[in-house]
């Protein structure tokens, strides 16, 4: 199982911007040098606590910072602008990362995003559809360009003024050939946007949002969407977010990933409970629908949606995770504000060095 990264990333919004950026820089080299695998970042634009507004901006600083790990979109937000300029930074960026990218999409779920955009009144999720259809398209035909697709918004052609002979007209393919692994986030319960990914050849991130209950389905969507292309799903395809906290100690495990009031993790859920309720898509947090929204309190959340502890504490948390949910490609960290910078290092030098190979080698990997 490999190990990832992702991070939102989320700060108190009294926190310098020039800060909390290089913070979460300074997170992605250090998870570079500990072997993860690859590190997603998502963007917002209108939302305080979440500071990058291009994750493919923000990528691109740490392209000479680091040397092996995969960086990726978590996600491109795909209603918020032309495919056409999406198509040609991707592009752009794989030949920059020399193929160390990876192309994380979404619709782009954060309305005030979209009242900012003028895009409040439209079907987003149509929008995004829309969109890849027409990134793939310009990645896989060559100039001049006359793409026109049923039932599609965007129409892109180079025909009336490309010049062959000075390769005007002509747009970037990607480094990496036929493109580059494209990955969706899934943050719904039995979503069957991960059954058109399964189609697609598109995999699957599981949100750390959700409890693990609902996990098996993302899978069993999966697997459903590779049988109807006529495939066969792996297993290695799968990626599942947890937040997770490995200290050397288990009071300080406890105090700093669950119970003390400045603990980032409590921050964490705090924050994304109060953004999911104002959206209503808070029965994610929920063990069933009928569930009372006044359950969903600071204790229930850290209890449920936090792995904490001790190198052997953690271990066993993953391990019984696995049991519950499947096997999975890799599992993929999630990454929080640096109340204590050192303790934050010191769980991710620890997941790295000390969980993922115990787990590994538990599993047979």
């Amino acid at each position: 199982m490999r190990l990832g990264y992702f991070t939102m990333p989320m700060h108190p919004a009294h926190r310098p911007s020039a800060q909390t950026l290089q913070e979460d820089r300074e997170a992605i080299i250090l998870a570079d040098k500990l072997g993860f695998y690859d590190a997603f970042v998502g963007e917002h634009l209108t939302e305080k606590s979440e500071n990058v507004t291009n994750s493919f901006i923000f990528l691109a600083t740490l392209i000479h910072a680091t040397k092996n790990i995969k960086l990726a979109t978590g996600t491109s937000n795909l209603s918020h602008t032309h495919p056409t300029l999406v198509a040609a930074h991707a592009a752009m960026f794989d030949h920059l990362a020399q193929g160390r990218f990876i192309f994380g999409i979404s619709p782009g779920a954060l309305a005030s995003d979209a009242e900012a955009l003028g895009l409040l009144q439209e079907d987003r999720n149509k929008i995004f559809a829309e969109a890849i259809d027409v990134i793939l398209a310009i990645w896989e035909r060559d100039a001049p360009y006359d793409i026109e697709l049923p039932n599609n918004r965007f129409k892109v052609t180079t025909q009336k003024t490309s010049v062959a002979e000075i390769q005007r007209g002509v747009m970037y393919k990607p480094f990496q050939q036929p493109r580059p692994e494209i990955v969706g986030t899934v943050v719904a319960p039995f979503s069957k946007g991960v059954i058109a990914m399964g189609e697609r050849d598109f995999h699957p991130l599981s949100a750390n949002f959700l409890l693990s209950k609902w996990l098996p389905s993302h899978w069993t969507n999966y697997v459903e969407g590779k049988k109807r292309a006529g495939l066969e799903a792996k297993v290695a395809d799968w990626r599942v977010a947890r937040t997770i906290f490995v200290a050397d100690d288990e009071k300080v495990a406890q105090q700093y990933g669950r119970r003390d009031p400045n603990s980032p993790y409590r921050y964490y859920w705090n924050m994304l409970l109060r953004k999911m309720m104002i959206s209503k898509r808070h029965i994610i947090f929920k063990t069933s629908e009928q569930q009372d929204d006044r359950e969903l309190t600071d204790d229930y959340m850290v209890d449920r949606l936090v792995l904490c502890g001790t190198v052997n504490n953690v271990v066993d948390q993953i391990l019984k995770l696995r049991e519950e949910v499947g096997d999975f490609g890799e599992l993929v960290y999630a990454g929080m504000d640096w109340v204590d910078p050192a303790l934050a290092k010191r769980s991710m030098e620890l997941m790295a060095n000390e969980v993922m190979p115990r787990v590994n080698k538990a599993t047979g990997a």
